[in-house]
């Protein structure tokens, strides 16, 4: 994401902990924030942006956050534009739509509430991962790689690639050297671990940094999982600060 001006974010330290916000201009759209623990508002961290599955919400992505790391990374989870009605447990669900014309809705509100992130804590400009699971992860497939430019990664969890609409869904030279983490699990019924194959041939054609790993579960999150994607980001911001380290 590009660097802003006048970005003044909080100097304080807030808890740890889980904050709800709403865009100002879209007061439907809430921002699940989660906080690390012992906040330091003098690093910027990386931000990793949540994208629910069909029937779930920006609160049941939410809880993945300290899953994933309690220090590392402060987190945002959105909400589909989609009301699918009540789950089982009594809780609204909500789903993406995955249409070429929610593509510019979704996008909107990505921006929004990462810029609004941004004006709150401090965040690495250049370090905004899109991580999302089953069809959360169309989501971060096909807004990711249409804004390849301006994030640092996309993480698909038990999800594909959603076949273009007319359209090419990116080019090629765009998402060349984009970082792309690909988890799925071997006895998905859902979404077959070969779909997922699938989506990493066509990433590595098209010269994006991508990984493969499988996990032995069907569509559900593999707790391994979010340790792998942990230590994939840290990973990438390791290296970023070596170079940078290299180059003065």
């Amino acid at each position: 994401m590009q660097e802003t001006s006048n970005t003044h974010w909080r100097t304080d330290r807030p808890s740890e902990g889980f904050y709800t916000t709403q865009l100002p201009a879209h007061p439907d759209r809430p921002v699940r924030t989660f906080l690390p623990t012992d906040y330091q508002p003098r690093y910027p961290y990386p931000l990793v942006v949540l994208l629910h599955g069909n029937g779930g919400s920006e609160e049941r992505a939410a809880r993945l956050a300290p899953r994933l790391s309690r220090r590392n990374y402060i987190c945002i989870s959105l909400r589909g534009p989609q009301e699918l009605g009540a789950r089982a447990d009594g809780r609204p669900g909500f789903g993406w739509g995955i249409a070429p014309s929610d593509d510019a809705l979704v996008q909107d509100y990505l921006l929004n509430a990462v810029e609004q992130t941004r004006r709150t804590y401090h965040v690495h400009s250049e370090r905004v991962y899109l991580a999302g699971m089953s069809e959360g992860a169309e989501v971060a497939y096909r807004v990711g790689l249409g804004m390849a430019d301006q994030i640092a990664g996309v993480i698909a969890l038990n999800g594909q690639i959603p076949k273009p609409a007319g359209v090419p869904l990116f080019r090629m030279s765009a998402v060349r050297h984009l970082p792309v983490l690909i988890g799925h699990g071997v006895a998905n019924s859902i979404v077959p671990f070969s779909t997922a194959e699938r989506d990493y041939r066509l990433l590595y054609a098209a010269g994006a940094d991508v990984r493969l790993i499988s996990y032995p579960t069907t569509h559900k999150i593999h707790p391994q999982m979010l340790r792998d994607v942990n230590r994939w980001i840290m990973g990438g911001v390791t290296a970023g600060i070596g170079l940078l380290l290299r180059n003065h």
